[in-house]
């Protein structure tokens, strides 16, 4: 994302997630509002992660769009919802006690040391094989975790050995977010 979004776009993209998730749930319809603002037609990776009480209940999302950013949001909104495999899908009921936290992505960089990974400020996107895993850069600092958790708890979120991120064929990125979210 080349600028940060401001508060009112923030709270626009936070509505549009809530909208398409309660359509999504409430009536199979897919909830489109066309936005004008040049941020909103960005086309920018991002992840909705959904909590209830704290604990997660959802999270999906892309690195890259070809959807314009407000689109791409309801979009992960509703995958996070209803197509989250860790969780059943959202019911009626599941709609009164949630909260919403959207991450919009920066590009990819690939890391040639480890080194370069800022606890707090990257996320980590690991390659390895036919496996891949991701975690937002909230989760280390959730977490109070250091880098070297954050590689062992990214490769066992890829399904690998915790120590798979040292071998030569393992690819790793790094990404920043602008992370925001409803208030529990």
């Amino acid at each position: 994302m080349e600028k940060a979004l401001t508060a009112k776009e923030k709270t626009i993209l936070l509505s549009i997630a809530r909208k398409a998730i309660e359509t999504q749930v409430q009536t199979g319809q897919e909830y489109v509002e066309p936005r004008e603002e040049k941020a909103l037609n960005m086309r920018n990776g991002c992840f909705v992660t959904l909590k209830r009480d704290g604990e997660l209940r959802g999270c999906i999302g892309n690195f890259q769009s070809e959807l314009p950013l407000f689109r791409e949001v309801a979009e992960m909104a509703v995958a996070s919802s209803t197509k989250d495999p860790r969780f059943y899908p959202f019911k009626d009921e599941d709609l009164k006690d949630f909260t919403i936290e959207i991450s919009v992505l920066s590009p990819l960089t690939k890391v040639e040391n480890v080194e370069e990974i800022e606890v707090g400020t990257h996320g980590i996107y690991l390659e390895k094989g036919y496996y891949r895993g991701v975690l937002l850069p909230q989760v280390a600092t959730e977490h109070g975790w250091d880098r070297e958790t954050f590689l062992m708890q990214t490769c066992i979120k890829a399904g690998l050995p915790t120590d798979a991120w040292q071998a030569e064929d393992a690819e790793i990125y790094t990404f920043s977010a602008q992370i925001f979210g409803e208030k529990a």
